[in-house]
């Protein structure tokens, strides 16, 4: 579904990626798993449109993507929850998610959508009037994530969704993440959290200084001894 390969981005004269490929199988939650400063964030930002390559290429469907601007690739349907949530503060919560549906398609499903995430995580609901700004960590989290998925997502990238999250919510938050690929929505799921991220993964990839230096399936990664020595602390 999405083919990342050997794409060289950076900022100005500073490199962060290297030759990084990797691929997203359509149905799948695929992990992108790493440290701080891995160059994770800087990936999804190419893939939306944000930076570009300064080379390799991106394939979404078998079309090329890379050269598109921003709004292009959300019409595509390649959605992306960016780390730290980026909500309206100042607006509600009905408002946030409005904003979500973007696109002339997302328009159009606007209705359905909406009970979708009303479903998918009910505390929304009775928050819909209430600021953005004054809900708690995790119930950002889930309007952010639910923002993402009013743009009618083929594929939803997820940047750092556990991020500051007490142990309780971070659970909720990768069962809703499961729940949303089984109502058919491709993951690509990028995760400070090694753990949690290759227990729900069919396939990972470990980046490193902006190098993909593993990728298999999550279970298999989970037992590799890198990853153990490296991530998981055993």
């Amino acid at each position: 579904m999405l083919k990342v390969k050997k794409i060289n981005v950076g900022y100005g004269d500073l490199q962060v990626l290297w030759e990084t490929s990797f691929t997203v199988k359509r149905g799948e939650i695929f992990a992108l798993v790493g440290s701080n400063g891995a160059g994770k964030t800087t990936t999804l930002k190419t893939i939306s449109g944000l930076l570009k390559p300064f080379s390799g290429l991106i394939k979404f469907l078998d079309k090329n993507i890379h050269g598109l601007h921003p709004y292009k690739i959300v019409e595509e349907g390649i959605i992306h929850v960016p780390e730290g949530r980026r909500l309206f503060p100042g607006m509600t919560v009905l408002e946030n998610l409005e904003l979500g549906a973007y696109t002339k398609k997302a328009r159009v499903k606007r209705r359905d959508s909406l009970e979708n995430v009303f479903n998918l995580f009910p505390i929304l609901r009775e928050r819909k009037n209430q600021l953005a700004g004054t809900l708690s960590g995790g119930e950002q989290q889930m309007l952010a994530i639910a923002r993402g998925l009013m743009g009618a997502p083929r594929i939803l990238m997820m940047d750092e969704p556990s991020l500051g999250l007490a142990p309780k919510i971070v659970l909720k938050i990768f069962d809703a993440i499961k729940e949303i690929n089984e109502n058919g929505v491709t993951i690509l799921l990028v995760e400070q959290n090694v753990y949690h991220a290759l227990k729900i993964a069919e396939r990972a990839a470990v980046l490193e200084s902006g190098r993909v230096v593993l990728e298999g399936r999550g279970e298999e990664l989970l037992g590799d001894e890198h990853v153990k020595k490296s991530y998981l602390g055993r």
